[in-house]
């Protein structure tokens, strides 16, 4: 990467760039932080491609490739932590430019904070408590959370979420069946067949956080109750949530997008089918042709939005592919907010995703805004326990959630297979 082209990428992150005013030493440094951090992965990017080479070259020889290979390691690492403080600067910035906070419900959530601290509950406020004394969290708060579990879930940020009142939600697919034919002027005209119906139901489970705090840190008001709460909940939830979108059973939980692929448990689960596997080429190993083929295998139609997702494990593996020429298919990306490329298409890091190995699925490719739908039940709750851990405080907080496959068709798998 030549110098020019750095400087026309860290000017675009610029604070005048970006849309705000400079403020003094703080703005300066974080235009020089994403500066350098543009500026080190280019440098890393050509450190990796230089090292990958001496490993090839290696091997060939028969010599021993075990310094070259942890020296490569350094660098992925050096690759993924660069990438990442470019997204973590668009995510501030755009945070600072559109981040406007929500309007609250003053009267709910002081009373929520209250109930909180002391455990009293107004009966006139009957908005979020039950027969059980269970609160739902105010508006803002329950965005919060939301709002940061979108951050840390991969699989949020790239599915479909929709919010439900009810225990599931249904959709209806048209599987076909309408006919039709020919006649002549005259003939009569018989009834055709009709398409028909058939239903998929996601019904949502039920994911619970039981963080504690003494009384005496609520009495004295010496943590802000609202980023502490949704900072612990958002811990567990993602942690949660993350595995079983990926591998999640559907028993009091999602189902998870790899139960969908053909020969899984959930195969014939959908009306369209199960998610078609396309083979990597290599019993043991990803390849260029593998990718190649995963990529050609989805119809055109669902190719505008579409992406991979995979483990850092597996990204590691398919840095070192290369096309018939000789170049990478993997690409890194030098703009905050955009992600890394794998045959022209956004790569997208699950940590649930499994590892490379013989008879593994651990690339997904395909749109999955249209083929996997996550489903909030409206709320979280929370329960203020003062009695099981003294002098603990319990919030024993949950959240309803369902997932699963709604189009199989917009999907592909690569099985490690040759």
């Amino acid at each position: 990467m030549n110098k020019s082209t750095l400087a026309a990428l860290a000017a675009f992150f610029t604070p005048s760039a970006m849309g705000f005013v400079p403020r003094g030493i703080v703005s300066v440094r974080a235009e020089t932080d994403v500066k350098a951090s543009i500026e080190q992965l280019g440098q890393a990017f050509e450190a990796f491609k230089a090292t990958h080479k001496q490993e090839v070259e290696a091997l060939k020889n028969g010599a021993a490739t075990s310094e070259v290979q942890a020296k490569l390691e350094k660098i992925e690492a050096d690759l993924v932590r660069h990438q990442k403080e470019i997204e973590d600067a668009h995510v501030k910035a755009a945070a600072g430019m559109s981040g406007k906070p929500g309007v609250k419900d003053t009267e709910y959530s002081d009373a929520f904070a209250a109930h909180m601290k002391k455990g009293e509950v107004q009966a006139a406020l009957n908005k979020g408590a039950d027969d059980e004394g269970g609160y739902l969290t105010p508006t803002e708060w329950d965005r919060t959370i939301t709002d940061k579990l979108v951050l840390v879930s991969p699989m949020r940020q790239i599915a479909s979420v929709v919010q439900t009142s009810k225990n599931a939600y249904t959709k209806l697919f048209n599987v076909g069946g309408t006919a039709s034919g020919w006649v002549g002027e005259a003939d009569a005209r018989a009834e055709t067949a009709t398409s028909e119906f058939a239903p998929l139901t996601i019904t949502t489970g039920e994911i619970y956080a039981n963080p504690a705090a003494t009384q005496q840190i609520l009495d004295d008001s010496e943590i802000n109750l609202e980023q502490w709460l949704a900072g612990e909940v958002q811990t567990e939830f993602a942690k949660q949530e993350g595995t079983a979108f990926v591998s999640g059973n559907g028993t009091n939980k999602p189902f998870g997008i790899l139960t969908y692929v053909t020969g899984a448990a959930n195969a014939a689960k959908h009306p369209f089918g199960a998610i078609t596997l396309v083979k990597s080429g290599n019993a043991n190993l990803l390849t260029a042709d593998g990718i190649i083929d995963l990529v050609y295998d989805l119809p055109s139609a669902f190719t505008g939005n579409a992406r991979f997702i995979m483990n850092r494990k597996t990204m590691a593996a398919a840095r070192k592919l290369k096309d018939g020429s000789g170049t990478y298919l993997w690409q890194p990306s030098y703009l905050a907010g955009q992600p890394s490329t794998l045959a022209g298409f956004a790569v997208t890091e699950v940590p649930d995703m499994p590892d490379v190995a013989a008879g593994a699925k651990p690339i997904m490719f395909g749109d999955f805004r249209q083929g996997y739908l996550i489903v909030d039940r409206v709320g979280v709750r929370v329960l203020r326990d003062p009695y099981t851990k003294k002098p603990y405080v319990l919030f024993y907080t949950t959240k309803r959630v369902g997932g699963g496959v709604v189009n199989p068709k917009c999907l592909r798998a690569l099985n490690v297979a040759a």
